[in-house]
C-alpha cells in the first residue's frame, strides 16, 4: 500500500521506515487504548514455562488479551500466541493479581479471550493457520512511513474461508450468543424498536460488525462505538464517546463513565418509542465519527 503526503495540488510518496520491528512493541504499548481499545497492564510477562508475553491488557468488554510481536520472518508466532493462551486460561489467578497490581478495578470476562498478533507481514501459510483455530486470534499489519505515519490495520478473512475452518479444540470454550438470548420475552414494541435502530445503525457502514455478547450487544469497527442492553421497557445505549464531546441539545445522554456497568461506552442514553430514534441515531453516529 502507497501513501501520498499531499502539499497543495501535488502528492508525494511517503517511504517504508526501515528496522523498525524493535520499535513497533513500545510504540503500541504506549498506544494500545487508541489502536486496539485494549488497557495495558503488563510488558514482558513471565510464565512458568520460562516464556514471556510481549504485552498483556484487558479489553473494555473485560476480556485478557495477549498482543505479541513478530521480529523477524521465521518465527511461528501463531503457535506462540496458543501456547500464551491456553497457559493464560490454566493461570486465571495470575492474571487477576496483573490486573490488581495495575490498579484496574474491572471483573474479568473469560468468554472471548484475545490473542493479537502484530507483524509487518503475514506468509499465505499463517493467514491459512488462524483460519483453522477457533476462538478470537487476530493478524494485525503494521507499517511505519518516514517516522511519523502509523498505518495499521486487522487482516480479515472471506467469510467462506470462516465457514470451511476445521475447528481447533483449545482449552478455551467459547460460549455463542444469539439476537434471542437477548429478545426473548421482551414485548413485541421492544423487539421492534430494536431491530428498527439495529437497521439504521448498520446502514452507517457496510465495515460494522454486531458482536452479541452475554450481556448486551455491540457494534463496532475496529472498537466498539456502541452497545445495547435490552430492557424490558426500553433500549439503554451505551455510546463510546465522552459527555462533554457530545453535541445534545436536549441533554438526554448521561455520563456513565463512574458507573459500574456492562460494555465501554462511557455515555448511556435511553429509547423508549419510535419517535426517539431520529435523535438517538444523531447521538450515535457522533460515536461511530469519533472512534472511524
Amino acid at each position: 500500500m502507497s501513501l501520498f503526503k499531499i502539499s497543495g495540488k501535488s502528492v508525494e510518496k511517503m517511504n517504508s521506515t526501515k528496522n523498525i520491528e524493535r520499535k513497533i512493541q513500545n510504540l503500541c504499548e504506549n498506544n494500545l487504548e487508541e489502536i486496539f481499545g485494549v488497557k495495558f497492564l503488563r510488558s514482558e510477562y513471565p510464565t512458568t514455562t520460562g516464556g514471556r508475553m510481549d504485552s498483556l491488557g484487558i479489553d473494555f468488554e473485560r476480556n485478557p488479551v495477549i498482543i505479541e510481536y513478530k521480529q523477524v520472518e521465521s518465527e511461528n508466532i501463531i503457535t506462540q500466541g496458543l501456547f500464551y493462551l491456553d497457559w493464560l486460561i490454566d493461570h486465571k489467578g495470575d492474571f487477576e493479581q496483573v490486573l490488581n497490581k495495575a490498579g484496574v478495578e474491572m471483573e474479568v470476562s473469560w468468554d472471548s479471550p484475545r490473542v493479537i498478533l502484530v507483524a509487518k507481514s503475514y506468509s499465505k501459510y499463517d493467514t491459512y493457520a488462524v483460519n483453522q483455530f477457533s476462538g478470537n486470534i487476530e493478524l494485525w499489519k503494521y507499517m511505519i512511513y518516514d517516522d511519523e505515519v502509523l498505518h495499521i490495520e486487522r487482516i480479515n478473512l472471506a467469510k467462506d474461508e470462516k465457514e470451511k475452518a476445521i475447528r481447533h479444540k483449545s482449552k478455551v470454550t467459547y460460549q455463542d450468543y444469539d439476537l434471542d438470548h437477548h429478545l426473548a420475552e421482551k414485548p413485541e414494541k421492544i423487539v421492534n424498536l430494536f431491530y428498527r435502530v439495529r437497521d439504521e445503525i448498520l446502514k452507517l457502514d457496510e465495515s460494522i460488525s454486531e458482536k452479541i455478547k452475554k450481556l448486551y450487544i455491540a457494534y463496532s469497527l475496529d472498537k466498539n462505538f456502541c452497545e445495547f442492553v435490552i430492557q424490558k421497557n426500553a433500549l439503554r445505549v451505551y455510546i463510546n464517546i465522552n459527555k462533554d464531546m457530545l453535541e445534545d441539545p436536549n441533554d438526554i445522554s448521561e455520563d456513565v463513565s463512574y458507573k459500574g456497568h456492562w460494555g465501554s461506552g462511557c455515555t448511556s442514553l435511553k429509547i423508549e418509542k419510535e419517535e426517539e430514534i431520529h435523535y438517538a441515531m444523531e447521538l450515535i453516529k457522533q460515536s461511530y465519527e469519533n472512534n472511524l
